[in-house]
């Protein structure tokens, strides 16, 4: 089954390039392309998406409120969010509503189609300046004592490896080629650690680590 992608952008010619891209990506399927969120619910329920790729800057509701109106009344959707901007706050903002992952405009057609895949898939991708500003974030609500992650959640070195890609902003299949192991081997290892962490996407798990220096 193909993932379903929803789009929320209001610059027109963005809006369609993105859609462009979808159709013409094996794997992937547009449910939808709109300008703004002003019937975002509406729009979601009679496109019924997997994924939705939410543009941070737009007219009436913009994509930090959008964001935390589509978890309250679908909490199992993925979102991306797209921005120009590197905004800390709203950054920060977005990821605590519930975004997966959050990526620049400029990020290359095929990283973005990846992404889309990826964060369907529970993964957390992000644009590498975004993740260190998103690391710097939540380094500011740091313990003031490393915890041992092995003693405490049990996670094995493999794992502990893994954890840190996924802080740093790597991709699945970016960990997969650092540590030379399958794609679906790296799969596996981020679920041991959803359960092992208690969390259920790999945004929670990021902040988590960070929260309790796990890495």
């Amino acid at each position: 089954m193909p993932v379903k992608v929803a789009i929320f952008e209001d610059r027109r010619s963005i809006r369609e390039a993105i859609s462009l891209l979808v159709e013409g990506t094996s794997g992937l399927q547009l449910a939808g392309a709109w300008p703004d969120c002003m019937n975002l619910v509406e729009n979601i329920k009679s496109s019924q998406p997997d994924l939705v790729l939410m543009d941070i800057e737009m007219p009436g509701i913009n994509g930090v409120e959008a964001v935390k109106l589509l978890k309250k009344d679908f909490p199992r959707l993925t979102v991306v969010m797209q921005t120009v901007f590197e905004d800390d706050e709203k950054v920060f903002a977005a990821i605590c509503n519930g975004a997966s992952g959050y990526l620049l405009k400029d990020t290359p057609p095929a990283r973005l189609m990846e992404s889309i895949v990826e964060a369907y898939n529970g993964g957390a991708p992000m644009s590498p300046s975004i993740a260190k500003k998103v690391l710097a974030l939540f380094q500011k609500h740091l313990s003031p004592t490393p915890d041992a992650a092995g003693e405490k959640y049990n996670l094995t070195n493999r794992e502990k490896d893994i954890l840190l890609g996924l802080v740093n902003g790597q991709s699945y299949k970016m960990i997969a080629e650092v540590y030379h192991i399958s794609f679906d081997t790296v799969r596996t290892h981020v679920r041991n650690i959803y359960e092992k962490l208690q969390v259920a996407s790999s945004t929670q798990a990021v902040a988590k680590a960070i929260k309790e220096r796990l890495v």
